[in-house]
């Protein structure tokens, strides 16, 4: 690492130079400007590295890094502002909220298949904080096999949240296995290493790690290799016992191995006794069943009846936990994964009977106002509520001053028809 980069980076955060906003909002800009200005460019590089397709480029990386600028932009005043929280009968005329602030310099360690989305969507949140950085039925089977399969094998399987195996029952795992079967005809032709959709394997030693992970099996699909070009087959494997290699370590390329469960119990008891993923695929139309999978699992992220897709929202969170990772970022919280969030209570020098109770000399009556008042449930004050509650308060005088007004003419009214009544007798 450039020693001199960082200190660079640590003198400009020291000197405050990156905690304006509207600096903050120019460097997202100025970042937007080059990928626009660039994305010939990157989709030509990454052609280069693992055969990625020109158009998938954009799809997988770029639209999604725009659209986390421009909302880091439109957002970024929201964000940053302080962030009122309930308060109790002690802290009830005082301020209290939480400051996100800037947490320092950071380094960001990207990953080489989405080069570009893992390595700068983390990057847009931190200088969005403040931060210098360095840089079924037949036909449900059908619609499934297509979302696994274009999952599974996009990017040549080098996808973090690509479906590592499948879990389903014996009865269906053939119906499964042809449809994955047609879309990969459909999707690559008959011989998918001359498709201009198919990638290849970043380099030599994944290439040997992959095919290693396949011997001593017979491939149900595919199977086919060529070291020269690093291209592995989309490959699929049936009947895999749950102790075999291919299941002990993440794939991270397109093998697709299948093992079959006798029912939904077996399939959760199956995820949980493994390491929590980062991501989890539930395809059902039983409500039920997907209820007891969220329930009863954890992972970073789940979609149910898709793959992948739970990634292209920035209001999602995106990240593992336990030994699939920590933290999580996205949209604002990748701000908030770059923020210290501050505790702030900002007091006035008045209304020091309100604190008396606390002061020595303590005693039994003291004792029950503390805890009566720390007690009380927590209040929402934030701005919002405040304006709901002046809204509501005019709406409730006008209210009131209408119907005096009312009863007010009504009076009057009878006051005159007795007079007259009085008159005509």
């Amino acid at each position: 690492m450039d020693k001199q980069a960082v200190q660079r980076a640590r003198e400009a955060f020291l000197a405050g130079r990156s905690r304006p906003l509207e600096f903050r909002v120019q460097q997202l800009k100025s970042l937007q400007r080059m990928i626009t200005d660039r994305q010939g460019e990157i989709a030509t590089a990454l052609k280069q590295d693992i055969n990625r397709s020109q158009y998938d480029t954009p799809l997988f990386e770029l639209i999604g890094l725009e659209n986390e600028i421009s909302l880091a932009v439109s957002k970024l005043a929201q964000w940053a502002a302080p962030r009122p929280v309930e308060r109790n009968l002690l802290t009830v005329l005082d301020q209290v909220y939480i400051q996100p602030e800037p947490l320092g310099v950071v380094l960001i360690i990207g990953a080489w298949n989405y080069p570009w989305a893992l390595t700068l969507q983390p990057l847009v949140g931190a200088i969005a904080a403040g931060t210098p950085q360095r840089p079924p039925p037949l036909h449900s089977y059908s619609s499934i096999a297509v979302r696994i399969t274009w999952g599974k094998f996009v990017n040549c399987g080098q996808t973090c949240i690509a479906p590592d195996y499948i879990l389903c029952e014996p009865s269906i795992q053939n119906r499964v296995v042809e449809g994955i079967r047609q879309t990969l005809l459909e999707f690559y032709g008959p011989d998918p290493k001359s498709s201009p959709d198919y990638g290849r394997i970043i380099n030599q030693r994944h290439f040997n790690r992959v095919m290693a992970l396949l011997e001593g099996y017979t491939a149900t699909l595919g199977g086919q290799s060529d070291a020269s070009q690093r291209y592995i087959a989309p490959t699929v494997v049936k009947d895999v016992p749950p102790q075999a290699r291919l299941m002990q370590e993440e794939i991270f390329g397109p093998l697709l191995p299948i093992v079959t469960v006798s029912d939904i119990d077996d399939a959760i008891h199956f995820i949980n006794e493994r390491e929590k993923p980062l991501a989890l695929y539930v395809f059902s139309s039983n409500k039920k069943v997907i209820k007891r999978m969220l329930a009863e699992t954890t992972s970073g992220g789940v979609t149910v009846n898709d793959v992948i897709m739970h990634y292209t929202l920035n209001s999602l969170p995106f990240g593992g936990v336990g030994q699939s990772g920590t933290g999580r970022y996205h949209g604002k919280h990748t701000f908030d994964q770059f923020s210290h969030h501050r505790a702030c209570l900002v007091k006035s020098l008045g209304m020091e009977e309100v604190n008396m109770a606390r002061y020595p000399p303590q005693n039994r009556q003291k004792a029950r106002r503390v805890r009566l008042a720390m007690r009380t449930p927590l209040v929402d004050f934030s701005r919002k509520t405040y304006i709901w509650a002046v809204a509501a308060t005019v709406f409730a005088f006008g209210l009131l001053v209408t119907l005096t007004a009312i009863l007010l003419i009504a009076g009057g009214l009878n006051c005159t028809c007795w007079r007259l009544w009085q008159i005509w007798r």
